[in-house]
């Protein structure tokens, strides 16, 4: 009897032909957000009970530059929340990560679903590696440089705690979506759309850019920007080797090549 009831529940998830219906679908996809979610609130409530760590690890970058304080009576308990909470989304995103590609792997060829998980892997690596830049080198200098530029003797360097959490929070973004070029040439020269040629013949203009860029999102001294520039030059150059690697043609001419060649054996 229970064998029979497994197998009825095993049918309802398969068609004739084999293949999970539509209902399986959303069943695995409910189950795999709730595995999710489950490890989402897991992570909060144990980040909640070190959040105090948290907010020292963050304000250790300016250790003596600057005073922070708190102006709302909840500004402070808020902050605690909130960095538990993105913290534990760091935390769960390979997770998420892990999930969405064995959710989409049985559709996808064997390439495909190589070239998928490359991407899941290189973004979530490069965007670490952004982050660990931001914190350990860029930060620093954006912060020395601006709580110690020269003014009035008796402006004192304070900050709230909720205006500090924000600006490292952005500049934490900022760096992981630049340290994602790499990966967005990979998938540009997948889909045809950049070449390596492209690349060669604008790297004098994507220089210009880069250091325009850097100079934008750094304080006005050329060392910080300098700091910045440069790592952004030499992801171009990894992209213009990744370019060359992952790089595909585009299916519309691909298909003239063959029709050539069938009209020549013809």
């Amino acid at each position: 009897m229970a064998t029979n009831i497994k197998h009825r529940k095993g049918t309802k998830a398969m068609d004739p032909e084999g293949n999970m219906t539509l209902s399986g679908h959303l069943k695995e996809l409910r189950n795999r957000v709730v595995i999710c979610a489950v490890i989402y609130i897991v992570a909060a409530v144990g980040f909640l009970t070190i959040s105090d760590q948290l907010i020292n690890f963050l304000t250790a970058m300016a250790d003596g530059v600057y005073n922070f304080i708190s102006i709302d009576p909840q500004e402070k308990l808020i902050q605690y929340f909130r960095v538990a909470l993105i913290a534990a989304l760091v935390v769960t995103i390979p997770f998420i990560a892990y999930h969405v590609y064995a959710f989409a792997r049985p559709g996808l060829k064997k390439s495909e679903s190589f070239f998928f998980g490359l991407v899941l892997v290189m973004g979530l690596g490069l965007f670490v590696v952004g982050v660990m830049f931001a914190y350990f080198i860029s930060l620093p200098f954006m912060l020395n440089f601006m709580g110690t530029l020269e003014g009035a003797d008796y402006i004192v360097q304070t900050t709230s705690i909720a205006s500090y959490v924000s600006f490292c929070i952005t500049i934490f973004l900022i760096f992981g979506a630049v340290f994602e070029m790499p990966l967005v040439v990979i998938i540009l020269s997948r889909m045809g759309i950049v070449s390596p040629e492209f690349m060669r013949k604008a790297r004098g203009v994507m220089i210009v850019l880069i250091f325009f860029v850097a100079a934008v999102i750094t304080p006005p001294d050329i060392v910080s920007q300098t700091m910045v520039a440069l790592p952004m030059c030499l992801l171009y150059g990894i992209s213009t080797v990744l370019c060359k690697i992952f790089y595909k043609k585009p299916l519309a001419a691909d298909d003239e090549e063959e029709e050539a060649d069938q009209d020549d054996e013809d």
